[in-house]
Formats: structure tokens, C-alpha cells, sequence
């Protein structure tokens, strides 16, 4: 595909000229909410917490079961993941540092991220992993079927609604992991996230996710971030070193947090 930009060097104003390609924004530094700093989730790893049952549950507990909009087939498959985590054989490609986490799971991961905040373009760099994801703002639109394929982080364009950034995804790897209850979705799938400031130091993220071949109805699932003191570092692990995923003497993989305490234990 040929792309092309025109700008303004006065403004600064860009349009970018190509197929699929929407009408050009140009938003200032001035213009943009402060999400600076380092952020984590303020639950566990359930991705789900509003169905999660028992109530409170870790995503590593084995009775711990999520309540999506499943069709039969799907639920299906979520019952087939759940009964090998039973018996301590659910092919969760972190614990092997199989492949990277995607979307949206990265955004429910137990380490820390930072989302930087450019008027083109919005960042979301996890230190598990790692992982990066980029969210175009430029008013561009999704690539033609031709021009895209799945990946672990799909393809997000974007706009910002006063604070609030609001981006869709799709182009998504069929049937990756959302969380160790064994949720997936499929190569389908089209998720809207709507992200804002709700209080200076908690960022909201609501995530609308259809899927026409794995759900009947809109999955609605909300994360929450907390900001960790100013100063705070993003560490860098490599998943190949396995060091967030140690394995205990009967042979169960752990989840550690920032500090090295088991979250399965939570």
C-alpha cells in the first residue's frame, strides 16, 4: 500500500493520504491527559473480575471460573482448559515463555506498565515479557483485510473523547490465553477499550469485546491501574529466564508480584 503525509509546518497539522485511511487529527501535548509514571492492576490476575466465582478468587485457584458470554462451542473450550488446570496440565504458553501475552491480556498482567502519551501515536510498554503495543491517533483507519494479519497485540487506531482514549482492536491471534482460568477468545474478536484518569493516581479501562464465532452478546470486563510512587523504575525480566514463573518441588507454577511474594497465594 502507498502511504502518503502532507504537513503544515506552521501547524503542525498532518494528513496522511492511503487506502482505508480516515480524516487526519492532530492533537498538542497540551491537549492530552498526564499519564505519566509507572501503573499496575489493583486486582489479581483475573481478567474478569465482575464474574470471577468464589468471589475473590486468583486466576491460578482451581475452582475459579469466569462467566463470559460463551456460545456452546465455546464454553465448550473453556471447560476443556479448566479440567486440564485441574489436573495441572493447562498449556499456558507463559509458563513456558512460549509466546508473548497479546491483547488484552497484557493489560492484566502482575508486573508494572507504563502508558506514554504522544499526540500521534499512545504506548503501552508491560515489563512482563515485555510487551509493547501501539494505538495510532493520527486519524488513521484499520489496514485493508490485505494489508493486515493476526499478531499477539492485533492492530489499534484510535481518537481521544475529551480524557478519555478510546481505541479499537482487532487482527488478534485466534484462541490465545486471557488469563489462567483458561479464557480465549477468537481470531474474530473486536475489542473497544475506553481509557481515562478517574482519579489522579487510578487509571480505568472498559473494554467492550465481541466476537461472532466465540460470544453471543458484547463482553463488557473493566481493569483498573493504580500509579506506584513517584521515582518507581520499570524493571526488566526476560521471560526466557522464566524468573516470574518459578516452579515449586511438586512441580506447580507460581505467579510472583513486583516483590517476589506468590500471588497464587492470595
Amino acid at each position: 500500500m502507498r502511504v502518503s503525509k502532507i504537513c503544515v509546518a506552521v501547524t503542525g497539522f498532518c494528513v496522511v493520504l492511503g487506502s482505508g485511511t480516515a480524516v487526519a487529527q492532530h492533537y498538542d501535548y497540551a491537549d492530552l491527559p498526564d499519564w505519566s509514571g509507572v501503573w499496575g492492576p489493583t486486582a489479581n490476575t483475573v481478567f474478569d473480575q465482575a464474574t470471577i466465582q468464589p468471589p475473590g478468587a486468583n486466576a491460578n485457584d482451581i475452582d475459579a471460573q469466569e462467566f463470559p458470554p460463551y456460545n456452546e462451542e465455546w464454553q465448550t473450550k473453556y471447560d476443556a482448559n479448566r479440567a486440564l488446570k485441574a489436573q495441572g496440565q493447562f498449556p499456558d504458553p507463559i509458563s513456558t515463555c512460549g509466546t508473548p501475552a497479546g491483547f488484552p491480556r497484557m493489560m492484566n498482567l502482575p508486573g508494572a506498565s507504563e502508558f506514554v502519551v504522544r499526540p500521534e501515536q499512545v504506548w503501552i510498554l508491560t515489563e512482563d515479557g515485555p510487551n509493547i503495543m501501539r494505538i495510532y491517533t493520527d486519524g488513521r483507519d484499520h489496514p485493508g483485510p490485505n494489508d493486515r494479519w493476526p499478531t499477539y497485540s492485533g492492530e489499534s487506531v484510535g481518537h481521544w473523547e475529551g480524557d478519555t482514549l478510546v481505541f479499537e482492536t482487532i487482527s488478534l491471534k485466534a484462541e490465545m490465553i486471557l488469563d489462567r482460568t483458561g479464557l480465549v477468545l477468537s481470531d474474530q474478536a473486536r475489542i473497544v477499550t475506553r481509557m481515562r484518569k478517574i482519579e489522579d493516581d487510578l487509571i480505568e479501562a472498559r473494554f467492550a469485546i465481541d466476537d461472532p464465532v466465540a460470544l453471543t452478546e458484547t463482553w463488557h470486563v473493566v481493569i483498573e491501574y493504580r500509579r506506584f510512587e513517584p521515582g518507581t523504575r520499570m524493571i526488566e525480566f526476560a521471560c526466557a529466564e522464566n524468573n516470574r514463573n518459578p516452579v515449586d518441588a511438586s512441580g506447580r507454577t507460581l505467579t510472583l508480584d513486583r516483590e517476589g511474594n506468590i500471588l497464587d497465594q492470595l
